[in-house]
């Protein structure tokens, strides 16, 4: 089931770090994060931010299926039927790592096509993972599907990572 897609604003991704660290601590939420297309530029960026460690556990970067499957639990069926530029993989991606940090309380992932040569129905497409826990349980797992402005590819994976770090910042409830 898809979100909501929450408005992003013309900020620079290092902006959209800096509200997300602040939000983090505002509500007292530790985030994980799994990224894949965007090659760990979300936790890169957001650990420039100081103190920012208080609030966020870290990012599983699993950009190959192998390391999907290995790390985060994603389904090998899943990936072979849907690939893993899929709502259900996004989904499965922030579970996995929800589950494999027992101290944080939401988790983001992000999985897409950022091209050259991706099929047309993929190209420039992300999908975002979110998972919460509660009481020890996972709850509220939804995804949202961004269809990237951007059309170079090192320009698609900032406009990602800022969609990733907006929505956490979105997700952060107190």
């Amino acid at each position: 089931m898809s979100a909501q897609l929450p408005p992003l604003a013309p900020e620079s991704l290092e902006a959209v770090a800096r509200q997300l660290a602040r939000r983090l601590g505002e509500t007292r939420t530790r985030l994980v994060l799994a990224e894949s297309c965007t090659g760990g530029l979300a936790a890169a960026t957001l650990t420039t931010v100081p103190g920012v460690s208080q609030w966020f556990c870290g990012s599983a970067v699993t950009y190959r299926d192998a390391t999907k499957i290995q790390w985060l639990d994603v389904s090998a069926p899943h990936l072979e039927c849907f690939s893993a530029v899929s709502e259900i993989v996004a989904r499965e991606m922030a579970r996995g790592v929800l589950a494999r940090t027992p101290e944080a309380d939401l988790a983001l992932s992000i999985t897409g096509h950022l091209g050259p040569d991706a099929p047309a129905a993929l190209d420039g497409v992300v999908y975002l993972g979110v998972a919460r826990r509660r009481a020890g349980a996972v709850v509220d797992p939804h995804t949202l599907a961004i269809v990237l402005s951007s059309t170079a590819r090192g320009e698609r994976q900032r406009e990602a990572a800022t969609w990733l770090l907006h929505t956490a910042t979105h997700e952060c409830r107190v």
